[in-house]
């Protein structure tokens, strides 16, 4: 069906609340995850859903947009768009330090995960990804010990240091995030502070430490809170990251231009030569809920194809 694919990682800049619409515990306003997993995950199609949106606004090419990502509600052109992204799952999660703020804590399955899902896209990464015994660790970085340790959140766990981990670590910071100098600082901070945990110890801190903020809804009359309009919404923290599959098959457009899945993907990430399209590789892009206070902002990186070496 797809004939051309990409790595698309997401790195949030802000808090993002991608709504799982159902309330868990304390939380009112959860986000998503995944069922095995319990990974914060954004859906394809919330994903899908935003890079339309955010094309729509800069773009001057409608039938091009229609040919990206199918025709609009109630047009009478009936076709499916070129485009389709897979869930965007985790692969690394912002852990409070007591040494540099924070690390990048990653897992062996994200990171076997990720693994996978670059080799679909044509990047031949070679990274060796053992397991771990919970309250131990993989670290690139001597200045986070303390001892032999290093302490995360309230946590200590046995530290090592690796120069496979290194290996990856310098990966993802030359292809997760832009190139221009707003980056700088985290891609080097990615490349240093990539810390590997057990996937027990990962998955406490993903559940355990996103973002919850109480809101409260305030009565226009009276200016004061309304009865039970206390509530609680949980966000992804800025810093995480995520990677999704971006997929391309040829136009399947009736009448006009025939684009294969090659001319497809490229549009999609670089955009149209005349400018009518803009592509979509370092845009700043806003996902999920409370865009009027700011949630939601991630900047897009593709990796893939043709283009990438062997790594």
């Amino acid at each position: 069906m797809f004939q051309e694919y990409r790595a698309l990682f997401l790195y949030c800049v802000s808090p993002v609340h991608m709504g799982a619409g159902t309330a868990l515990g304390v939380i009112d306003n959860p986000i998503q995850r995944e069922r095995h997993t319990g990974h914060p995950v954004v859906a394809g199609s919330g994903l899908k859903g935003a890079i339309r949106h955010q094309l729509r606004q800069l773009c001057n090419d409608s039938i091009m947009l229609q040919i990206l990502f199918g025709p609009e509600p109630n047009n009478s052109t009936e076709h499916a768009g070129a485009l389709s992204f897979s869930d965007a799952q985790l692969v690394a999660f912002p852990v409070r330090s007591v040494r540099r703020a924070f690390v990048y804590a990653t897992s062996p399955t994200a990171l076997a995960r990720l693994y996978r899902l670059l080799h679909s896209a044509g990047v031949q990464v070679k990274w060796k990804m053992e397991p771990l015994q919970e309250g131990c660790c993989k670290v690139v970085n001597p200045e986070l010990l303390l001892g032999e340790k290093i302490a995360l959140e309230s946590f200590e766990f046995k530290a090592k240091i690796d120069k496979e981990l290194r290996i990856i670590s310098e990966w993802l910071s030359d292809n997760t995030m832009p190139k221009d100098g707003g980056y700088a600082f985290f891609r080097d901070k990615l490349k240093d502070d990539l810390v590997l945990l057990s996937d027990e110890d990962f998955n406490y801190f993903v559940k355990n430490a996103t973002v919850v903020e109480p809101h409260v809804r305030i009565d226009d009359i009276t200016g004061t809170a309304q009865e039970g309009g206390l509530f609680y919404t949980e966000n992804l923290p800025p810093e995480s990251l995520l990677v999704s599959l971006a997929m391309a098959t040829k136009n399947r457009r009736k009448n006009g231009e025939k684009l294969g899945a090659k001319t497809v993907m490229n549009t999609l990430v670089k955009g149209k030569a005349d400018e009518s399209l803009p592509g979509i590789d370092g845009l700043l892009l806003q996902i999920g809920g409370d865009a009027t206070t700011g949630r939601g902002q991630v900047v897009i990186k593709i990796v893939g194809g043709n283009d990438h070496a062997e790594s």
